[in-house]
């Protein structure tokens, strides 16, 4: 099928696209590697034409019969100079290929850290906000296309371009009219073609959409399988994996039968050369217009043309998946990224002053998500952040440790402007922990030791016990050095929980946010982590994000949300006397934990 879509798009698509050529994409990328491409190039050429010696020497051997001179040495001669054309044919062509994907594969591991250094200074928002089946298949899958024109496109279509250009005006320079016959079958495939792609961009719309909602729905049913088993709703998830490839075979092959029958009529006569070359060579041998030998060269050399015309179109049948490819990679290097400075700018004083800060995800000041917030906090302090869900509590978190830019306002640390700070001495200033916890696929130590890569294994100690996991770590099978598996799979969500806190205590930065990061903590721990919280907070500005009240009633001022703005500042004390929202959420969650312990409801005034 990509056969066909490709080549439609090829004869008559050109001509409506109206983004950026995917050819010059191609060429901008093969730039870092040219020398060796174009030696590829060469080396192809000269593979291509050593391949027509084979059909020469033929030529000689039949003029030899045909003037009656023939000589056993000089048939031995032009059939060793046929097998020396095969050899130097395969020997360059195996150069030129060994080159083409040299430079591919080098240009490839480029492209890929490329995208890694555009997504790690691009606004980390914009990265969490794109699926991850996206970004692995951009990095993974559209980069591996782009091996197809750097390794064998460049290098191979213009050899073949070159040597068939090269026989039409050879057949010219023999007898003009040959030349034309040879090309006779193309307008002919060519008019098959077009009345094939009448209906491309259509179709190919159609076609991408439901692939990329099959490939959507595929993920899902692997990725929710758990979700789907607990819930016994396998039968009514599985009839949706059904019906979305039965949608898509049925699209395909409804366009597959709509042009089968003009692709195959192309296909056969598009190489057919003998329908035009024999009976006009026969017609001009005939009339005496052209002499055994011309005609025999030119039988030939239009027989050697046809590999090389069905070679090149079995690459262009590649062209609209090559076109995606680089244009999507294209588009993703082209990511707007985080302005970085470059000042050397020496940050005295931890305090964080947040100037009537207003946000929108969309840069739609309409459609706020912050309202003119103003507040401070303040060094060697305890801030918690709270309020309902959707109120703004964990933007205002991110913002901070810029994953976006505020589109009104501005965020000062010690008085400097996060924007004039750069983004390596903004990371080490800020440990950052979230209740989406990530885990790599090595020993707790190393998890932990992420926070620090110069630690010492008892300075890793230590922080897993200011954690509480030293405890349920050595556990473990092997304690400190167990592998935790892909994202951290062998261990539950409040284990992880605690390692990423052992992470960030290791780091020492001093300002640590911990957004809803004690959200899966076991209720026994609850006491031990804020004896944990109160002591890493001593010399550090130490901002919470909590749902769980109770974690942060001991906070030096608690900050209440509401719909993107303040609604009040205080302790716990005076919030339960002066912040109605605060004392209903108090309520709420004193009325919850108590109801979880199956316990009477006590008042807590």
């Amino acid at each position: 099928m990509n056969k066909i879509m490709v080549l439609f798009y090829f004869l008559g698509g050109v001509a409506v696209m109206k983004k950026k050529s995917w050819i010059k994409i191609a060429l901008s990328f093969a730039v870092q590697c040219k020398w060796k491409i174009l030696l590829s190039v060469i080396c192809a050429i000269i593979g291509v034409f050593a391949g027509i010696v084979p059909y020469w020497c033929a030529y000689k051997i039949i003029e030899l019969f045909v003037n009656g001179s023939i000589s056993l040495n000089q048939i031995a001669y032009y059939c060793l100079a046929a097998v020396s054309g095969y050899a130097v044919r395969y020997l360059f062509h195996g150069i030129s290929t060994t080159l083409s994907h040299l430079s591919a594969y080098n240009i490839l591991e480029n492209i890929r850290l490329s995208l890694a250094r555009t997504f790690v200074k691009a606004p980390l928002g914009y990265v969490m906000g794109e699926s991850v089946g996206k970004l692995k298949s951009i990095i993974v899958d559209r980069v591996e296309t782009i091996e197809l024109p750097l390794a064998h496109v460049i290098p191979e279509c213009i050899s073949n371009i070159t040597l068939s250009i090269s026989v039409f005006a050879y057949l010219t320079f023999i007898d003009w009219r040959m030349a034309l016959a040879m090309l006779i079958t193309v307008p002919i495939a060519g008019t098959s073609y077009m009345i094939m792609m009448k209906n491309f961009n259509s179709e190919y719309a159609k076609y991408m959409e439901t692939s990329n909602y099959v490939n959507s729905v595929i993920v899902e049913y692997v990725e929710g399988i758990e979700v789907i088993k607990a819930f016994n709703q396998s039968t009514t998830s599985y009839n949706k994996f059904v019906n979305a490839i039965k949608t898509f075979r049925n699209s395909t092959l409804a366009w597959y039968k709509s042009v089968w029958k003009y692709m195959n009529f192309g296909n056969s006569v598009l190489p057919s050369t003998f329908l035009g070359v024999l009976p006009i060579g026969l017609i001009l041998y005939v009339n005496g217009q052209i002499s055994p030998q011309n005609l025999v060269i030119c039988l030939i050399l239009s027989l050697g043309v046809v590999g090389p015309m069905m070679n090149f179109t079995n690459y262009i049948n590649e062209a609209k998946a090559i076109e995606y490819a680089l244009h999507d990679v294209s588009n993703e290097l082209e990511t707007p990224v985080l302005s970085d400075s470059e000042k050397d700018i020496e940050i005295k004083d931890n305090t964080i002053e947040l100037k009537n800060i207003s946000f929108s995800y969309d840069g739609n000041l309409d459609n706020k998500v912050l309202s003119d917030i103003d507040c401070i906090f303040k060094k060697n302090e305890f801030t918690a952040l709270v309020g309902p869900s959707g109120s703004g509590k964990s933007t205002i978190a991110r913002l901070i440790a810029r994953f976006w830019d505020t589109n009104e306002g501005s965020i000062l640390i010690g008085g400097v402007d996060i924007r004039d700070i750069s983004i390596s001495k903004l990371n080490e200033l800020i440990s950052f922990v979230t209740q989406d916890t990530y885990l790599f696929n090595c020993s707790v130590k190393e998890n932990i030791r992420l926070g620090n890569p110069d630690a010492s294994d008892t300075e890793v100690f230590n922080a897993a016990k200011l954690a509480c996991c030293d405890e349920f770590i050595k556990e473990l099978e092997s304690g400190y050095d167990t592998v935790v598996g892909n994202a951290g799979n062998k261990l539950s969500g409040g284990e992880k929980q605690r390692i990423s806190i052992a992470r960030m205590i290791l780091k020492n930065s001093p300002i640590v946010i911990l957004d809803e990061a004690t959200a899966f903590t076991d209720p026994e721990n609850e006491s031990k982590l804020q004896q944990s919280l109160s002591a890493l907070s001593k010399g550090k500005l130490l901002l919470v994000i909590a749902h769980r009240l109770s974690t942060i009633k001991n906070a030096d001022k608690i900050i209440v949300l509401n719909n993107g703005k303040i609604e009040n500042m205080g302790t716990h004390e005076e919030l339960l006397q002066n912040c109605e929202l605060y004392h209903d959420m108090w309520l709420s969650h004193i009325g919850a934990k108590n109801w979880s312990a199956n316990s009477k409801r006590k008042e807590v005034l």
